[in-house]
């Protein structure tokens, strides 16, 4: 049976959920756990894949993940692949450890970012292991606000997600019991709006209308190039962007529907928007309101 592409490229963000086969306790001790940390750090250093964060259960982990080099599928390879060797030289056994495919969702914007993680936390929560999930050890909540890093866990730009930590608390009060908005589509799971789903999808059938095949390497599915995107909307408006005026009316309207094709049709985060000449003056706080006012506005 034809695997399904799914959806990704170089920079997305992916709640990242594997679980062991026939749901076997393989992280239930100590240091099973410890061990497995120090896998993913190095995969995230070999594979350069940003993790935001981690939750390990009995018999299956989360994680938060960034595809920064476009290697997500290796990453995930390199984890389950050693962790497996590791867990059947101790214990015993044979054949694989996790199940044949890690779920995989692709994640919108920093709203949706933090719903992910907030899900992430909770986990300990919704399994009844305890009440609190900052009273769970094998999750990355103790790492923020606290001044600790582990150097391969990006908790700064966790806290950001946040206003201050009472906030980060209050959140997770909030989100006890929630579950994420995802859609299920013929390609993968998105979590964001539908409008999100929507484009996805016609960049999906685009690609396949094109001939462009939906196998690719490592089954993962890519937007359009940044460069490509820019070029194409210069063409249409018969502009060049490094030459507009940020502080016009015309340019300000323009740089809102080019921050929505650059989030939407070449997947790129606000930082790496923010280094457009044209994106420079404004703060990163302010982009996820500027990117609703403009896609409304196109509606």
């Amino acid at each position: 049976m034809m695997r399904r592409s799914r959806v990704t490229f170089k920079g997305a963000w992916h709640h990242v959920m594997s679980r062991a086969l026939n749901n076997e306790p393989i992280l239930a001790g100590f240091g099973g756990k410890k061990y497995f940390l120090t896998l993913l750090a190095d995969a995230a250093a070999t594979r350069r894949v940003r993790v935001l964060s981690y939750c390990l259960m009995r018999n299956h982990y989360h994680l938060i993940v960034q595809n920064a080099s476009g290697r997500l599928a290796d990453f995930m390879r390199q984890v389950n692949g050693q962790y497996g060797l590791y867990y059947r030289h101790t214990f015993g056994g044979r054949g694989y450890v996790f199940q044949d495919r890690y779920k995989s969702t692709l994640i919108q914007d920093d709203t949706y970012l933090r719903m992910a993680l907030l899900y992430v936390l909770l986990n300990p929560v919704r399994a009844r292991l305890v009440k609190s999930a900052c009273d769970y050890r094998w999750s990355s909540i103790g790492f923020y606000f606290n001044r600790i890093s582990e150097g391969w866990l990006d908790n700064e730009l966790a806290e950001s997600l946040f206003h201050d930590l009472t906030d980060f608390r209050y959140q997770l009060w909030a989100w006890a019991g929630k579950e994420l908005p995802v859609y299920r589509t013929r390609f993968g799971l998105l979590l964001g709006d539908d409008g999100f789903a929507n484009e996805v999808e016609r960049q999906f059938d685009r690609r396949r209308e094109d001939g462009e095949s939906l196998r690719r390497r490592e089954g993962d599915y890519a937007f359009e190039p940044a460069h490509t995107v820019i070029t194409r909307f210069e063409k249409v408006k018969g502009i060049r962007i490094d030459s507009l005026d940020p502080s016009t009316h015309d340019a300000k309207r323009l740089r809102g529907e080019l921050l929505v094709l650059l989030r939407d049709r070449a997947g790129l985060r606000y930082h790496e928007i923010m280094k457009l000449r044209l994106f420079k003056s404004l703060r990163y706080s302010s982009l996820g309101q500027l990117y609703k006012r403009a896609k409304a506005a196109r509606q």
